[in-house]
């Protein structure tokens, strides 16, 4: 054959393949097809494309293999996977793959089969002799497991340890937070996500904007760098540096793609995608000014809800220079959140099923929107409650809930996200009241700056809450909505 077809992830090269390929090539040319190459830094691929290709490049001149190198990017799953890249290849190369000039090397069976549908011979690697798989190899590397040395190729070893990949490896693939793409949720709609960021952009930026300090910026959590772009276009911030942290990889590759498309003037405006939870992302006392935006509740519920969040305030705090400062602004419990009270919710606004659905997190997304979308507002509390990810302790007197006040917000600035429902039930909005933030941030070592307050959005209590909702004590006495919102303005004392 005058080809060897090798389509694959290619993130660990083996021992293995290197002597596999040797008698299957036999002064052929191997096309390593490089599927995912337009992700990095998630669970299922944790190595940049560019790391990968140098690798196989070094492996091709260590072993005296004639390659040839083509990045397929990722696509929805498809029958016609051995199709498209395919005709990829012979797109990136002029070269066409046919069964008569090519011998596909694949060790995943269900892959396998689709080349073989298409008349393709299958040498199956490591299927039919038992030799470890390079993702086993990986795992091994994540688990801290240093055969992985010994069975990996050292046109691999070198490449990670040159460019420091073990440890990037290590925590990409043990994030306890980040799912495998790359995001915090599987059915996160990221683009309604991006837009409903980029219409607040300059609300949030005019309420931090006086308490801003010039020199290195940070926003992590940044999205889409919508704030980004504000602040760069601030004649008083012209000379620092603005850099923005993103943790899902389709938000963090739109930040990329603005920058590529002339969006910022400032020259020193640089992206990283990081999960601050897994280690410090900044040298310490090095950021004049972090920002976070809607963030905290989110380390909050896909971490480990209050000692995450502490880790968290503490990273902020040891990067923050002497005279820093951190602005966080977010969602907010109330005050005295574990009240007990009563809520009464409008049946008559929607359908009032027998008993809530159990099933939602197993159906398609549109399906469920359409769904949660037509429930009353009392049913669909039914439905949140087995849908939230956290307990709600509630009784039902009469035509009310008994539950505390906490759970009560938790549900009503909820409740009419029904196209991200499966993806917003799985925060917690009021995990903290404003006094347990100040409590934290002293505590870590943070001033409270007099700036510091709560909020509540009034809109939504007008036009969402009050009409189809009403709170009394347990006494039945009405109570005022509580505070929606906290605007932290927390700084690091110059004498630190």
């Amino acid at each position: 054959m005058q080809f060897v077809l090798f389509p694959g992830r290619h993130h660990v090269l083996t021992r293995f393949q290197a002597e596999y390929l040797g008698r299957l090539a036999r002064g052929g040319t191997v096309v390593w097809a490089v599927t995912s190459a337009n992700h990095a830094n998630t669970r299922r691929n944790p190595v940049a494309y560019h790391r990968r290709e140098a690798a196989i490049e070094r492996f091709s001149v260590l072993t005296g293999l004639r390659s040839l190198v083509v990045p397929v990017f990722d696509t929805a799953p498809t029958d016609r996977f051995a199709e498209v890249t395919i005709k990829n290849i012979a797109t990136e190369t002029g070269i066409e793959l046919t069964p008569a000039n090519t011998v596909v090397a694949c060790s995943t069976p269900e892959v396998a089969a689709l080349y073989a549908k298409l008349g393709f011979e299958i040498a199956t690697v490591e299927e039919e002799s038992g030799a470890e798989r390079p993702w086993d190899v990986l795992l091994r590397l994540a688990n801290g497991d240093e055969a992985w040395r010994e069975l990996a190729h050292p046109a691999t070893v070198d490449v990670f340890d040159r460019y420091q990949l073990v440890d990037a490896v290590r925590t990409v693939v043990n994030d306890p937070v980040v799912g495998d793409e790359g995001g915090l949720t599987a059915t996160r709609d990221y683009r309604t996500y991006a837009e409903s960021f980029a219409d607040s952009a300059a609300r949030k930026w005019s309420a931090v904007r006086e308490f801003v300090r010039p020199g290195r910026i940070v926003d992590i959590g940044c999205g889409a760098g919508a704030v980004l772009e504000l602040a760069d276009r601030e004649p008083a911030l012209r000379e620092s540096d603005l850099v923005g942290v993103e943790v899902a990889r389709h938000l963090f590759d739109e930040c990329v793609h603005k920058k590529a498309q002339g969006v910022f003037t400032n020259p020193n405006v640089f992206f990283y995608r990081r999960n601050v939870l897994g280690g410090a992302v900044f040298p310490p006392r090095s950021v004049d000014t972090t920002l976070t935006f809607a963030l905290t509740h989110e380390i909050w519920s896909y971490g480990d809800q209050a000692s995450s969040l502490r880790a968290f305030v503490q990273a902020i705090y040891d990067h923050t220079a002497p005279g820093g400062v951190w602005i966080n602004s977010d969602v907010c419990g109330p005050d005295d959140r574990d009240r007990p009270v009563l809520l009464r919710l409008a049946r008559e606004d929607g359908a009032n099923p027998i008993e809530p659905r159990r099933d939602l997190p197993e159906r398609p997304s549109a399906e469920v929107a359409a769904y949660v979308a037509g429930l009353s507002t009392r049913a669909r509390f039914d439905q949140f409650v087995v849908d939230y990810r956290f307990p709600v302790d509630h009784k039902v007197e009469g035509d009310a809930i008994r539950l505390s006040l906490a759970d009560a917000m938790d549900y009503l600035t909820r409740k009419d996200y029904a196209g991200n429902w499966m993806s917003e039930t799985q925060e917690q909005f009021c995990g903290l009241e404003y006094a347990d933030w100040k409590s934290l941030l002293a505590d870590v070592g943070f001033e409270v700056d007099p700036a510091s307050r709560t909020s509540r959005n009034d809109w939504v209590v007008a036009n969402r809450i009050a009409p189809v909702a009403t709170l009394t004590d347990v006494d039945g006495r009405p109570l005022d909505w509580p505070v929606t919102h906290v605007l932290l303005v927390a700084r690091r004392p110059l004498n630190t």
